[in-house]
C-alpha cells in the first residue's frame, strides 16, 4: 500500500458481518442517490452529487465479512480541470478483527495528494466513513447526502457554485 493513497480507520464493537453489511448499504451511509446494486461482486452502481459529482462503480472483489473492493470505472467531476480524476481507482474497504473489536480500514488506492480532488475528497470520504458510516454501523442509521443535502462544508461549498 502506498502511504499517499487516502487511508482511515474506524474500530468498532458490532461483528463483522454486521460491519460488512453496512458497508454493502451505501444508500444508508453514502448517498440516497444510487441507482443499481451494491452489495454483490460484479454488482454495479451510480452517484451522482446534483452536478458536481458522478461515478460509475462496479465491485471487483467481495469477501464476505472481510473485503469489499470497488472499481470506479467512470468519474465525472465539476470542480477540477481533469473531470475523470476517479477513473480508474479503487475504494477499498477491509474487515477485520482486533482486540474484540471490529476494524474497518477505508483505502481509497489511487486518490493521492497530487489530485485536485484530493482535499475536498479527503474532508468527504473522512466524514462519510468516520461519521455517517460508522453511525450507520453503531446505531443502525447513518448520514447519507441527499437530494439538496450536503453533507460536509466542501459540498455546500461546491453546490453553490
Amino acid at each position: 500500500m502506498s502511504t499517499a493513497d487516502f487511508t482511515t480507520t474506524i474500530l468498532v464493537d458490532q461483528t463483522p458481518q454486521e460491519v460488512f453489511n453496512a458497508v454493502a448499504n451505501v444508500r444508508g451511509w453514502w448517498s440516497e442517490e444510487i441507482e443499481g446494486n451494491s452489495a454483490k461482486l460484479n454488482d454495479e452502481f451510480e452517484y451522482h452529487y446534483e452536478d458536481v459529482h458522478r461515478c460509475k462503480i462496479k465491485l471487483i472483489e467481495v469477501i464476505p465479512n472481510q473485503k469489499i473492493v470497488w472499481l470506479v470505472e467512470k468519474n465525472y467531476f465539476k470542480f477540477t480541470e481533469d473531470k475523470t480524476e476517479w477513473t480508474g481507482t479503487k475504494p477499498t474497504f477491509e474487515i477485520s478483527e482486533k482486540d474484540g473489536k471490529t476494524a474497518l480500514r477505508f483505502t481509497h488506492f489511487g486518490l493521492v495528494p497530487d489530485y485536485e480532488c484530493f482535499e475536498i475528497c479527503r474532508d468527504a470520504w473522512t466524514n462519510y466513513i468516520q461519521n455517517s458510516l460508522q453511525k450507520l454501523i453503531t446505531t443502525g442509521k447513518g448520514e447519507p447526502n441527499a437530494t439538496g443535502k450536503p453533507q460536509t462544508e466542501n459540498e455546500k461549498k461546491l453546490s453553490k457554485n
